[in-house]
């Protein structure tokens, strides 16, 4: 389930988002200004973003840059301005999309259904095989010869951006950034616990890791 957020400050439309991105069963949060929703968005990170331009506290492209600093999700930006010299703005801030008001919701949803389908790794490209296991990023799936591995969320999603580069280093900050959002980068601590339960589900000896390779006080890295 894709959780979006949805930036708006008019009451209405928030809460016409929020019933029909339901009702297709996304999992959606809503912010009514540019603070409450990079609060939201640092403490749990979204899939894809519908911001508003005209909030009461900052501007839209502000919360747009301010996203884009530690996330590529989809942004897909709304306004009542529609000067190309706006949209230009927005989209050089980061956005992917740019929606003007009033617009119809149908053309919203499949704007929506679109960019995360741009955002969704290619299935073929998405596995990567090991002596051990083979990770699927696409089905988000972790199978070993005995069968699947039951991963909890954190878990898969450090096994996830760690799988993603493969054989570079990820920095610690970078990592609770993508895992927990920008609030979370100086917790080291969260890394050391949930790495070493997920060593125990996959190294063949955890005490000597093969795959998950930690460069101490600086990040970590997995070798496939």
């Amino acid at each position: 389930m894709s959780r979006i957020l949805v930036v708006d400050d008019d009451d209405q439309l928030r809460r016409a988002l929020r019933i029909n991105l339901a009702a297709r069963h996304y999992e959606v949060q809503t912010a009514a200004d540019a603070t409450t929703a990079l609060t939201l968005a640092g403490h749990t990170p979204p899939d894809l973003a519908v911001v508003d331009l005209g909030l009461p506290d900052l501007d839209g492209v502000q919360v747009v840059r301010g996203l884009r600093g530690w996330t590529t999700i989809p942004i897909i930006v709304l306004s009542a301005r529609d000067a190309q010299a706006t949209k230009v703005e927005a989209l050089d801030a980061g956005a992917d999309d740019y929606v003007t008001k009033p617009f119809g919701m149908d053309e919203l949803l499949a704007r929506i259904r679109a960019a995360l389908r741009r955002a969704a790794p290619e299935p073929g490209a998405a596995i990567l095989k090991t002596a051990d296991f083979t990770i699927d990023l696409a089905a988000k799936r972790l199978t070993t010869a005995t069968g699947d591995v039951r991963l909890t969320p954190t878990e898969w999603h450090m096994l996830e951006v760690l799988a993603r580069h493969p054989d570079k280093l990820v920095a610690q900050k970078q990592l609770l950034r993508e895992v927990w959002g920008p609030a979370y980068e100086n917790e080291t601590n969260y890394l050391r616990v949930h790495l070493a339960n997920l060593r125990r589900k996959i190294e063949p000896d955890p005490a000597r890791p093969r795959y998950l390779i930690t460069e101490p006080g600086i990040g970590y890295r997995f070798t496939p």
